[in-house]
Order: structure tokens, then C-alpha cells, then sequence
């Protein structure tokens, strides 16, 4: 989340009429993030987040919308789309895709305990089986063709020892995704961003998942990875934290079962998990877009993690 679209209440004045939200009463912009341009909005009715999508288009939109609406309809803890009075869950701000989602209650737990971690991954894994008859197919934006074609792009800013590290790891990942055993792998929407600052907690009660907008069909497993490599880290060192992975495996596997060929996948998946932020974040920080509040993540965080993931053995699965 960032602010590359200003937006203020005169702006919504108007534009609010849509809905049976009330009047606006505050906006106010969020600054983590570097994607789209959002906003709490506080109107008579409620709380809200409301959302300038700068990177994606009108007919990218309904995967991401329609499928947290699908999701909420299926028990899973997701903001839900607000749609206007035609019904209407895509909008128009400012020459640009909008939505307006409902606000989750709590706050992000950034350090995350077993207990958290096990929620999550129970969660998670309730996410994947409720998504699997959703009828919308998109692909992951930031899967293998992304890395291929970012790479070339990041590779002149890096020293050689990055250099090596990136097309090696990039070797690798084609190679796997040829293999047989990827072909076996469960697949559907994933969220494919699952880090602790998209997720809300109220004490050790969770709340929901929100910010599904690098969401995407890839592997469930691969979003596990995703998920593990950010919440059951050290984050100075990137190191798995053991006990903290073993409860998200343990609760995600309890609500759905991993199957063999993941088991075997689980290790390559992680560095998969590790390789695609650090290649966004190298995307990010040496050719950083201009916004109101952007300040690009450090890329040598997944860095070590990838190097981390590839170096030191990892938990078990199940």
C-alpha cells in the first residue's frame, strides 16, 4: 500500500453519492506498501479502505474482487467489496480502478507467536478449499514469467556474487517447475502476499486476510512458502523459527492435508517464496516509481533468506 493518487474529501463529495455509505466524513492515506494508492475512509455508516489500483486494470479487477467476495461468502475472514447501487464492486476515481472494502477490526501482529502462526496457517488453509470452486482463472503476475523477465532487468545494478545467486536460483526454479513432481502439486487461488502486516488480529483471535491484490491461481504450496518465510522467520538473520513453522504446518495440515509430491516440493517452494520478493524488491529499489508516502523494502531481506533457504535444512512438512 502507498499514495500515488491523492485523494481528498472534496474529491468524494460527489463520487460517494453511489453508495449507501453515507457522507464521507475523513480520509486519511496508508503508507506501508508500494502498489496502489489506498486510503481509510471514515463515513456516517462505518469504517472503510478504499483503493486506487495503479498498476492493475478494469479487466484484471474481478479476479481479485469477486474472489474476496467468494471467499466471505465461505466462511473465510476477508474484507468484503461494498458495491454501489447498480451493484457494482469495480469503480472509477480519478480516471482510475477504485474499490471501496470493508475495514477489518484489530491490528497486524508483528511479532508473531506459535499460537498466531497456527491460526494463520488453519486459516490459510481454509482459504485454499474455499477458493477451489471459484470461477474466475488468473495466474499468479508474479510467478516464473515475471521472474524471467525481471531478472535481466535488476541484473546490471547487482555485484557479481548477486548476479551468480539470482541466475542460479532462476536455473533452478525453471528446472523445477518442468519437473514432475511440480506437475502433482494442488493448485488454485492463492494470496501469494500472506506477510504479518496483511493480516489482522485482535489478541490471539484473528481477524482476517486483506490485501489480495498480488493474488493469483499458483500452488497452494507455494503460498505456504510465502507465508512461512515471513512469519516464522528471525527477522535479523532470516533464519526459520522451528517452533513458530511447525505450528502453521501442523494447524494448516489439520484443515487440509498436504500430499506427497508437496512434501517433496516444500524446499524449492521456499526458495520460490524467497527469490519472488527479492526480485520485486530489487525491481523496487533501484527503479522506484514516485508517490506521495513510498519508501521501497530493503531487497537484501529476502536476499537472506533465499541464501538462508538454500543453504540450511528446512522443517518437515508433516
Amino acid at each position: 500500500m502507498a499514495v500515488f493518487t491523492p485523494v481528498n474529501l472534496d474529491d468524494l463529495t460527489d463520487w460517494m453519492h453511489q453508495f449507501k455509505l453515507g457522507k464521507p466524513l475523513a480520509i486519511k492515506g496508508i503508507a506501508s506498501g508500494i502498489e496502489n494508492s489506498n486510503f481509510f475512509l471514515t463515513t456516517e455508516t462505518g469504517e472503510f479502505v478504499l483503493t486506487i489500483f495503479e498498476q492493475l486494470s478494469f479487466a484484471q479487477l474481478p479476479f481479485y474482487l469477486h474472489l474476496m467476495r467468494h471467499l466471505a461468502e465461505r466462511g473465510v475472514l476477508v474484507p468484503v467489496p461494498i458495491a454501489n447501487q447498480q451493484g457494482e464492486i469495480i469503480h472509477t476515481l480519478h480516471g482510475k480502478p477504485a474499490s471501496i472494502v470493508t475495514k477489518l477490526e484489530g491490528a497486524s501482529q508483528l511479532d508473531p507467536r506459535p499460537v498466531h502462526c497456527a491460526a494463520v496457517g488453519a486459516m490459510l488453509a481454509k482459504m485454499h478449499m474455499a477458493g477451489e470452486d471459484f470461477g474466475i482463472r488468473q495466474p499468479n503476475l508474479r510467478g516464473l514469467d515475471w521472474w524471467q523477465a525481471t531478472t535481466p532487468v535488476v541484473l546490471p545494478y547487482l555485484p557479481e556474487d548477486q548476479q551468480h545467486l539470482l541466475r542460479a536460483e532462476i536455473h533452478a526454479q525453471e528446472a523445477f517447475a518442468a519437473s514432475a513432481i511440480y506437475r502433482q502439486l494442488p493448485h488454485g487461488p492463492v494470496h501469494a502476499d500472506l506477510f504479518r502486516n496483511n493480516v489482522m488480529f485482535d489478541g490471539e483471535r484473528l481477524t482476517g486476510f486483506f490485501d489480495f491484490y498480488f493474488a493469483g491461481c499458483d500452488t497452494w504450496i507455494f503460498d505456504v512458502a510465502v507465508t512461512v518465510n515471513d512469519w516464522c522467520i528471525d527477522l535479523e538473520t532470516g533464519a526459520l523459527d522451528f517452533a513458530r513453522a511447525r505450528a502453521m504446518l501442523d494447524a494448516y495440515h489439520a484443515v487440509r492435508p498436504f500430499n506427497e509430491a508437496e512434501k517433496h516440493a516444500w524446499k524449492p517452494v521456499l526458495q520460490a517464496g524467497a527469490l519472488r520478493f527479492w526480485l520485486s524488491r530489487l525491481y523496487d529499489f533501484h527503479l522506484p516509481r514516485e508517490a506521495e508516502m513510498l519508501t521501497p523494502h530493503d531487497p537484501t531481506h529476502f536476499e537472506r533468506i533465499l541464501r538462508q533457504r538454500i543453504e540450511n535444512p528446512v522443517p518437515q512438512l508433516y
